[in-house]
């Protein structure tokens, strides 16, 4: 019985680490990622993504633990927080197809690191239910033994940024930041209906 509890264990942490990191989509936003810090001197480029992973791993362990109690307390549901979270993205891929760039380049890095980097790029409405989710059906551990495998592997791969963005050329990173920031509106648009509809079925 113990092998088989084990074994149970083991296939939540990687069902719930595959799900989590293909909601988080660190490769597929690289391009954006790298729209973000476009001017940005390596070091501080460097220093935003720090940033970002650090308010990413910070909010999903911070929901992770109390999330819930929190959505309770000011009487949030979730369906709500997905509302606001879509119109968030949608909001940012606008800025980025319009100007090619969140915010001027001379933005700090600390502050680009936080948002729209960490929030809520790496760790959005779609990472935030997910955990919730995870905790519901597999517990505290399991969850955040899942929010640090994963955020070891983007804290990899954003490491690997600079050959990435070496490879694809400033050409090549403008059309596929591009692409990414229309599939990122259209993820914010989807969060959204999602939202709403749930709220027209319950009306």
């Amino acid at each position: 019985m113990g092998v088989v509890s084990i074994m149970e264990s083991i296939f939540d942490l990687v069902k719930a680490v595959i799900t989590l990191f293909i909601i988080i989509d660190p490769l597929g936003n690289i391009p954006i990622f790298i729209s973000l810090t476009k001017g940005v001197a390596k070091e501080d480029r460097r220093k935003a993504f720090r940033n970002a992973i650090s308010t990413g791993f910070i909010i999903l362990l911070f929901f992770a633990l109390i999330g819930e109690r929190i959505f309770v307390l000011f009487g949030i549901s979730l369906h709500s927080f997905m509302i606001a979270g879509g119109m968030l993205l949608l909001i940012i891929s606008i800025r980025i197809l319009v100007r090619g760039e969140w915010e001027k380049s001379s933005t700090a890095p600390e502050r680009i690191g936080v948002v729209p980097i960490g929030f809520p790029l790496l760790v959005g409405p779609g990472a935030i239910t997910t955990t919730i989710l995870t905790l519901q059906t597999s517990g505290v551990i399991i969850t955040i033994i899942a929010v640090l495998i994963v955020f070891a592997v983007v804290h990899i791969i954003l490491r690997l940024i600079d050959p990435i963005y070496s490879f694809l050329g400033s050409s090549g990173s403008l059309v596929i930041s591009g692409l990414m920031a229309l599939l990122t509106a259209a993820i914010g648009i989807q969060y959204m209906l999602n939202g709403i509809l749930w709220y027209l079925r319950m009306s």
